[in-house]
């Protein structure tokens, strides 16, 4: 496990392990994480779990249009911006690696190099990861398309198992499945030593608030009986809004279908939120699913009055306007 499979034969360890720079690092990042992109979406992300006080701030690296990378064991932060340029000159994982090829005289100093571990996933979907042998057991790592799991003080390799096998079988937002993979890592182990942070950072372009930067998802639990729970409970906050997000990225795409399920299932998971029933009525108005649509703009104003304003001046409802239906619903108080 420790080589793990990559889908780029020419990146082997010997090739990341070019990025090993000594840091100084004196207490190891006792972790299992994942890193991963999302193709439907061009997201990029990572989700990590550790034994150790604030891993958000440590472990996971980021940027749009560029890559992931989870730094970790005797981690060494500069992994993370330095990976991410390298990925960013080469235009790809493969020719970003290549370029530190003229580093090889660091190794030579570097005499904690076995005992780092890395994960790395590029805006094409291309992984790789690094293992050294001196990390501590049970350490390894799994790779494939579109992501890689890497875990070291671990109770076992079922830990990484359970984690890529919970991405590759769970579908919908990036943000759900790296949380479930997290989730599925703990209940198969995870740390040796117990728990106490965890951290989901996702990025997209423009996807900050307000359009101003990349940082669509940035959670982070610092000290915690039981991040991961706690990680847990402040994403689904989060997601209500990603959902909603969602739906209408979709639409935008003409996939009225999609969105609707997308709408459907916001308004499953979050039963009393007149919110995502609101924007299911928008989705089904668009979808030309017009009687729908009125019922569910019906309970959305139920739940809330204010949003009856909001929809006499949502476009989405326009097909709306001309139902004597539609101002009853929009006008109560």
């Amino acid at each position: 496990m420790r080589t793990g499979s990559s889908i780029l034969p020419a990146l082997t360890a010997v090739t990341l392990a070019l990025l090993v720079t000594w840091c100084g690092a004196t207490e190891p990042v006792a972790t299992f994480s994942i890193v991963a992109f999302d193709e439907a979406t061009g997201e990029l992300g990572i989700a990590v779990q550790s034994k150790f006080f604030a891993v958000g701030s440590v472990v996971p690296w980021a940027r749009a249009g560029v890559g992931a990378i989870a730094s970790q064991a005797f981690g060494n932060t500069t992994f993370g911006p330095r990976g991410l340029d390298l990925i960013e000159e080469g235009l790809s994982l493969e020719a970003g690696l290549a370029r530190v090829a003229g580093l090889d005289h660091l190794l030579t100093d570097d005499e904690k190099r076995e005992q780092r571990q890395i994960g790395i996933v590029d805006a094409y979907g291309n992984s790789i990861a690094f293992t050294g042998d001196e990390c501590m057991d049970w350490a390894g790592h799994r790779s494939g398309r579109n992501y890689s799991v890497q875990g070291n003080i671990l109770v076992s390799e079922k830990t990484v198992d359970a984690m890529a096998s919970a991405f590759e079988e769970t579908e919908g937002l990036l943000g759900e499945r790296l949380m479930q993979a997290i989730e599925a890592g703990q209940e198969a182990g995870g740390d040796s030593r117990g728990m106490q942070s965890a951290a989901i950072l996702i990025v997209s372009e423009g996807g900050g608030y307000g359009g101003y930067n990349d940082r669509y998802c940035d959670l982070r639990v610092d000290d915690h009986g039981n991040p991961i729970a706690e990680l847990r409970r402040i994403f689904n906050i989060w997601k209500e809004v990603a959902l909603i997000t969602e739906g209408y990225r979709l639409l935008d795409e003409g996939d009225h279908d999609k969105a609707i399920a997308v709408g459907r299932r916001a308004v499953e998971q979050y039963p009393e939120s007149a919110e995502c029933r609101y924007h299911l009525a928008c989705y089904l108005s668009r979808g030309g699913m017009f009687g729908e649509a009125m019922r569910e703009l019906e309970k959305a104003v139920g739940g809330d009055v204010e949003l009856g304003s909001r929809a006499k001046l949502d476009p989405d409802f326009e097909p709306l306007k001309s139902d004597p239906g539609f101002h009853l619903i929009t006008d109560a108080e």
